[in-house]
């Protein structure tokens, strides 16, 4: 959706909840356009690609921690961490959905934005593998609270077919009070 360094507008309106001081994850975070920005904005960010070759772009950077990781097919580099914020654009890899819901803290958001069924009529990617079905972020953020969600053709920077999530995990204290009188 976004190959150049803009900020995804869907992350920009929601990563403004994402307090400063935050402990953030980018997973598959390329040249780190995101990273970058969640840092302007003070917060602590942890970016993780499989492209080794990226960890030059980060150099200097000391609120971004970079880590060179196959998160496909090498053991989670995040397991036992919890994030304030966990950002994914433009990736899907099913198998680490588990994950990144363990590693969302209580009361974390989770801003989530990929290619949907339907974006094959406007070019790559256009493997199912690689395209949500529809509701699919519905159905993995059953257990969140969900904020926003889209599902539709978008035409900025390029025609494509996306999901989109912003989901919540409920802090356990904030349950008490919704709890209904006997």
């Amino acid at each position: 959706m976004h190959a150049s360094d803009a900020i995804s507008p869907w992350v920009r309106r929601w990563g403004a909840l994402v307090a400063p001081g935050a402990q953030v994850l980018d997973v598959a975070c390329g040249a780190g356009r995101h990273a970058r920005w969640f840092t302007q904005r003070g917060c602590v960010v942890d970016a993780v690609d499989r492209d080794a070759t990226l960890a030059a772009r980060f150099v200097g950077s000391a609120r971004i921690h970079f880590v060179a990781a196959d998160i496909e097919g090498a053991p989670w580099p995040y397991a036992g961490r919890q994030f304030d914020a966990i950002v994914v654009t433009n990736y899907l890899h099913r198998p680490l959905w588990p994950g990144l819901l363990a590693a969302l803290a209580p009361g974390g958001l989770l801003i989530y934005e990929t290619f949907a069924q339907g974006n094959e009529a406007f070019g790559k990617p256009s493997n199912p593998d690689f395209l949500l079905a529809p509701g699919e972020l519905l159905q993995v953020c059953a257990t969140l609270h969900v904020l926003g969600f889209e599902d539709g053709v978008v035409n900025v920077p390029k025609p494509a077919r996306v999901q989109r999530i912003c989901a919540r995990r409920i802090a356990p204290a904030s349950l008490a009070g919704l709890c209904l009188p006997p």
